[in-house]
């Protein structure tokens, strides 16, 4: 009974230092070549999920947080229509993309978080730099699109294959 109290205890403990990740102020932003002369930039809003992460010890840390895709927005609602069909991010079939940690570690410029990023039915394992400011953690990456089969009929002249995108994730205080 004794062993049972304190994994009771050590759960709720190593969990009440879990943070929520606020929906309004948190985001992913995107930009991708266009015909090779312009960029499209975009985001998803209403991100959800948990962080448990300080400085002190990043090790212990962890990032499990996901973005609905039908919250694309390029500022182009006939656009937006499209990425969320079936030709691009198929918001109805796969309605999420989800960063879950595996690990963190400090880096001489900051942290990286190693883990899967699920996109449109695909698991990839990536590592995403980050910087930990205030209650703000902010991470950079390039992806590949056609690594997540996101519109594999349209050429990468058309839009580039390469997606670099910026996670800004504010946590409650």
């Amino acid at each position: 009974m004794k062993k049972l109290i304190i994994l009771i205890a050590t759960a709720f403990l190593s969990n009440a230092s879990a943070q929520l990740v606020p929906t309004a102020s948190s985001k992913a932003t995107f930009s991708i070549s266009n015909f090779g002369i312009n960029t499209v930039e975009g985001s998803f809003s209403g991100m959800r999920g948990t962080v448990k992460f300080t400085k002190d010890s990043p090790a212990k840390g962890t990032i499990d947080i996901c973005l609905p895709t039908a919250s694309v927005d390029t500022d182009n609602e006939k656009r937006d229509d499209h990425l969320r069909s079936a030709d691009y991010f198929d918001a109805e079939h796969y309605p999420e993309i989800c960063f879950k940690s595996s690990g963190i570690v400090q880096t001489s410029n900051g942290f990286l978080a190693k883990g899967n990023l699920q996109m449109h039915g695909v698991i990839q394992n990536v590592a995403i730099p980050f910087t930990y400011s205030g209650q703000t953690i902010t991470g950079t990456l390039v992806l590949k699109r056609l690594d997540y089969k996101i519109g594999e009929d349209t050429n990468t002249f058309m839009m580039g294959n390469e997606v670099e995108v910026t996670i800004v994730c504010v946590l409650e205080e």
